[in-house]
């Protein structure tokens, strides 16, 4: 365990209580609470052995399969990074929310020069009751660390994570206090099959690879699938490696092992693009002691049902008005069946997609029928594979599976068999067969668009920021001030009660205390009113709501 801070002395009074309760609850024959790591990969269909591709060995989640469920029908909410991790973090929809665009906050260096222009900087805010789940953890005794890719959108509160950096590890917890921990591994992402790259150990060849019907059969685009099946192998190895760690720190036992992707492939026509190839993920979830080991899950989940499934986990009773419902633990319930999906600006170029699958079938609705599915996004230029793929719109496809890519315009609506048309080419949206499905997805996508009341349908942008987001003038409000109210309650030590809070009820409310005016300590979540150690004085309190700014103020109880 990490030597505690010498300043931070309510956090080691905070991690020797936990410490205390679980021996409580130990001495009383309870289960102890379950440990939850996630091993997050980037930019990966389920192009794994788990799921019959077998181009490359994936041994370690074979056994991770083996020993856990596979879930044939995971979705990302966004076929893209920050919007679907901004789903994942909150358990909201990223239409609802404001984070859709890819991304807010920062400009992409592969633009054109001027392409942001008129593109405002700014943060995505959810309804007021929504924080970003690990802060419940907090509040509810868990370690919770992430290694340590964020991407949320927003500028996360100091609540949500004990630790997040590269060196963020549970390990750093205090004894036998359970965790929640998040390690990211970016070896599988798009900018890794970029041929200025290093290659990876070479375990499947350019010759060897299959190439989907989609793609134009030439040398760059099998050096892309190549790198990106190496890249897959290599990534099982980190996997192992995460397992073995657990093992040998014997918890394996106490802990379920959530492995998935943040979205598809990152090549063409599967990142950004709202299919299956942008949008499905693997899904392998290991429970403790041989649980459902072996299983195969066809429920439809999505990214805004994983939040609440951790809180599931720890025995968290998730709050009814998130998007997302848990679909692990004790607090499990059902939903519609459904997984939505939504497209909208990558870097500078906009489209606006609505997708929902109900695992055997796709519906899309192109909302901008006027742009090419493959949009001139100039970070993925750097793959040879997508000049190539971009000259099929001069050419025409090769084949009839390369329409999407070859087209410069979108049909508005799209139907897709995805289970017995994988690649999602043969589009029967005027197929009469399916016409009571198609009502009803198109309802169910409708209707879904009017709950979420999709921000990504008002544009210009800056429009958004101000009519929903920061009204009434586009700037970014600032989270109020923490009030404080403190009592003695031990004269001899001057000991105080301490009760804080905040007039905007969104915000989330974090602590420390320190001996000194300096306070370089972890920070706590605000529960409740609290007792100081002896003869501690200095408080420091900072209250942020996501998406606006937060405020920091310093205290020195009892005054002067």
């Amino acid at each position: 365990m990490r030597p505690q801070p010498t300043l931070s002395i309510l956090a080691a009074a905070v991690l020797a209580c936990t410490a205390v309760f679980t021996c409580l609850a130990q001495q009383d024959d309870e289960p102890a609470p379950l440990n939850i790591v996630w091993l997050s990969v980037e930019d990966m269909s389920p192009w794994i052995n788990a799921y019959g591709d077998n181009t490359v060995p994936t041994p370690n989640l074979n056994r991770l399969a083996a020993e856990g469920v596979v879930y044939d029908n995971a979705f990302a909410t966004s076929p893209v990074c920050a919007p679907a991790r901004s789903s994942l973090i909150t358990g909201e929809y990223a239409t609802r929310i404001g984070s859709m665009q890819m991304r807010n906050g920062t400009r992409s260096g592969s633009a054109e020069p001027g392409a942001y222009d008129e593109i405002p900087l700014y943060e995505a805010v959810p309804p007021a009751f929504v924080r970003c789940f690990p802060e419940h953890l907090r509040a509810a005794g868990y370690y919770c660390t992430n290694n340590s890719k964020k991407d949320y959108q927003f500028n996360d509160p100091v609540t949500v994570w004990d630790e997040s950096s590269g060196k963020a590890h549970w390990r750093d917890r205090a004894e036998d206090q359970p965790f929640f921990a998040v390690f990211n591994h970016t070896g599988t992402h798009e900018s890794q099959a970029f041929p200025a790259r290093d290659k990876r150990p070479e375990v499947v060849a350019d010759a060897d690879v299959p190439v989907p019907p989609i793609y134009p059969d030439t040398a760059a685009v099998r050096d892309a699938i190549a790198r990106t099946y190496n890249n897959i192998a290599a990534m099982d190895k980190w996997v192992g490696e995460r397992m073995k760690e657990l093992e040998d720190a014997g918890l394996l036992d106490n802990t379920v092992v959530i492995f998935f992707s943040d979205h598809g492939v990152g090549l063409p026509r599967g990142k950004r693009s709202a299919y299956d190839t942008g949008l499905r993920v693997p899904l392998i979830v290991r429970f403790p002691d041989g649980q459902r080991a072996g299983e195969r899950d066809e429920r439809v989940v999505e990214f805004v049902d994983f939040g609440p499934s951790v809180l599931s986990l720890a025995g968290i009773n998730p709050d009814e008005r998130y998007d997302g419902v848990p679909f692990l633990g004790e607090h499990t319930r059902e939903d519609d069946g459904y997984a939505y999906g939504h497209a909208d600006r990558f870097d500078s170029e906009y489209e606006q997609t609505r997708s929902i699958s109900d695992g055997r079938f796709r519906y899309n609705r192109n909302l901008r029928t006027d742009v090419p599915y493959l949009l001139k996004v100039g970070y993925r230029e750097q793959l040879r594979m997508t000049a190539e793929l971009y000259a099929l719109q001069e050419t025409g496809p090769q084949r009839p599976e390369q329409w999407q890519i070859a087209a410069k315009t979108r049909p508005a609506e799209e139907f897709y068999d995805s289970q017995n048309d994988p690649w999602e080419v043969n589009n029967l949206i005027d197929d009469p067969k399916y016409a009571e499905q198609i009502a009803e997805m198109r309802s169910a996508l409708a209707a879904w668009m009017k709950d979420t009341g999709d921000l990504g349908l008002i544009l210009p942008e800056s429009k958004m920021v101000a009519e929903k987001l920061w009204p009434p003038d586009g700037k970014q409000p600032t989270t109020p001030a923490a009030e404080v109210e403190e009592v003695i309650v031990v004269v001899s030590v001057m000991r105080y009660q301490v009760t804080l809070s905040c007039e905007d009820e969104g915000a989330s409310i974090g602590y420390r205390l320190s001996n000194t005016n300096k306070h370089d300590g972890p920070w706590q979540v605000y529960t409740g009113p609290f007792t100081t150690p002896g003869d501690v004085r200095f408080l420091e309190v900072q209250t942020h709501r996501i998406g606006h700014k937060p405020t920091t103020t310093k205290t020195l109880l009892g005054g002067e």
